[in-house]
């Protein structure tokens, strides 16, 4: 009998399955003959034999294949594939599109557009590689935001429908009884969390452990800006929660960001049972923009990624395994907003972060569109209040309003100020592209293009809108000072040279040398209780 490809990839998820492996939930669904179910590969339940299961990618490919998913074990509750950041042909370009929502918002055809092919040619491609196409992945994706909206918020149930992008009621019953097996009402009854009866929305995003947490939530509460972003602190003086408001399609949003279970060790693991991730309060203009925000959080602190594969191939190394054994679980911060990212990396080039954090706060303080009150709990707007201490929310300005306008805000060498003004014009006519739904080169390429940005400025966007793992920004100081302080070469091309050692999770290895200067930042912070964005206890 010949093995063939098919054959051997099946026998490995079967062990997969059979092991229980939850570093692979969210990865594929193993579907049940028997049951007509489909499960996480680390569901509980008794492993079916071999030839009694179909193995697919996507929730979606069950769904269409008859199969609806296990109460038991909710795969849908899972972290995101790591393959999506991995991969750069179409299909995962444009599967990270209909994750951000794109399907609900510009149809097939914008998203088509947006990957460069024809809308036949995206549903091939798409079925081929994922076992559904575009409009079945969208559907699948709306609904896990009515499951999300129906356990974490008293919203009437025709609210969730709508919210969750469905047309109608009898099309949002009909599919979350084909998906679930059960009614609207019977999910909203199994919800374990009341919701707290403040307007705004809990939701828990799951992670693979292990998840350094803490070290993503001190670096964005170094590069906090006021009246934009908001950092909470502990009694011990440590970063405990990270908030912010951001432009979504619907309008403004905002959310705040703690570890799952609130432990104060900071793993994101809750003592009992053990729960790896963050919890979420949420707050949004049009409800319809949660599966979005979700998205855009996962990427900001990389919840999808599989911390086991990058942290075995780096403590592989003799010089990285105290490193890694250190910081078990690195995370890699990537972006709610890329044109954002774009702007405060040109405005933070050659300066300290400190200098740059003055900068950037200054743009979103007059160029920045104002939030309403009340979106941002704990914030009042009085007649004293000021956009440099915070007590004014304002949203980062848009492309448009900075090439219109930035010349009246920006200050340093006229040459950067020049190309941030180049930026700011190519993004708002469409000339430049920088989004998640790009592959690398394209992405590169079309930022190398614009005078003024070289590839430290490339590479570094690409890291955090892109989200690619193996980028490692030997030309750095900062990671060149890190990378000495961990034992290994100090000069750009050899520090350079060896970091292929690590390939393709080079990205790892860039935050793993930022960390040391991270680390004595946040505690010079916590000593002197200044952060441009704290929170009051």
């Amino acid at each position: 009998m010949t093995i063939t490809g098919a054959d051997a990839l099946h026998d490995e998820r079967y062990r997969i399955a059979a092991s229980r492996d939850a570093r692979f939930d969210g990865q594929f669904v193993t579907a049940v003959h028997s049951t007509g179910i489909y499960c996480r590969p680390s569901c509980p339940a008794r492993t079916p034999r071999s030839a009694g299961v179909t193995f697919y990618r996507t929730s979606a490919a069950a769904h269409l294949a008859g199969f609806r998913a296990c109460r038991r074990c909710l795969p849908e509750a899972t972290p995101g594939s790591p393959e999506w950041d991995l991969r750069e042909d179409v299909a995962a370009r444009a599967m990270r599109l209909v994750l951000d929502g794109v399907v609900e918002r510009e149809g097939v055809p914008g998203l088509a557009g947006r990957v460069g092919y024809s809308e036949r040619q995206l549903n091939r491609i798409m079925t081929d590689e994922l076992g559904a196409g575009p409009k079945a992945l969208s559907r699948a994706h709306r609904a896990q935001t009515a499951r999300t909206l129906l356990t974490s918020s008293d919203l009437p149930i025709a609210d969730v429908a709508f919210a969750a992008g469905f047309a109608s009621i009898r099309q949002f019953n009909d599919t979350v009884r084909e998906v679930f097996a059960l009614t609207p009402t019977e999910l909203r009854a199994r919800r374990r969390t009341a919701p707290g009866g403040d307007g705004a929305l809990r939701v828990h995003l799951p992670a693979r452990p292990p998840f350094d947490v803490q070290g993503l939530l001190e670096w964005h509460a170094l590069h906090a800006l006021a009246g934009m972003e908001q950092v909470g602190f502990d009694a011990a003086g440590r970063v405990a929660s990270y908030g912010r408001v951001l432009d979504l399609p619907g309008g403004p949003g905002w959310f705040r960001a703690t570890a799952a279970g609130a432990d104060t060790a900071g793993s994101g693991a809750r003592v009992g049972r053990v729960r790896t991730g963050l919890d979420l309060l949420v707050r949004l203009t049009d409800l319809s923009d949660l599966p979005t925000l979700v998205a855009r959080v996962r990427a900001l602190f990389d919840l999808d990624a599989d911390p086991v594969a990058v942290d075995t191939a780096l403590a592989a190394v003799p010089e990285l395994a105290p490193v890694v054994a250190r910081v078990p679980g690195m995370r890699l911060p990537g972006a709610v907003d890329p044109h954002e990212v774009v702007f405060r990396t040109l405005i933070g080039q050659q300066v300290s972060v400190a200098a740059a954090r003055t900068a950037q706060t200054r743009l979103v303080a007059a160029l920045g569109e104002r939030v309403a009150t009340g979106l941002v709990p704990g914030v009042v707007e009085g007649s004293g209040a000021s956009d440099l201490d915070g007590s004014l929310v304002r949203l980062f300005p848009r492309a448009a309003v900075i090439a219109e306008r930035g010349r009246e805000v920006l200050r340093g060498p006229a040459a950067r100020v020049d190309t941030i003004m180049r930026v700011a014009a190519a993004l708002a006519d469409g000339t430049l592209g920088v989004h998640g739904g790009q592959s690398l080169d394209e992405l590169r390429s079309g930022l190398l293009a614009v005078k003024g940005i070289g590839p430290w400025t490339a590479d570094y966007v690409a890291l955090r809108v892109r989200h690619h793992p193996d980028l490692f920004l030997h030309s750095d100081l900062a990671v060149r000072n890190g990378a000495q302080e961990l034992g290994l070469p100090g000069t750009a091309r050899a520090l350079s040279l060896w970091s292929e050692r690590v390939a393709p999770w080079r990205s790892y290895l860039t935050m793993h040398c930022w960390r040391p200067i991270i680390d004595r930042a946040m505690d010079r912070t916590a000593a002197t209780s200044t952060n441009p964005g704290k929170e009051p206890r």
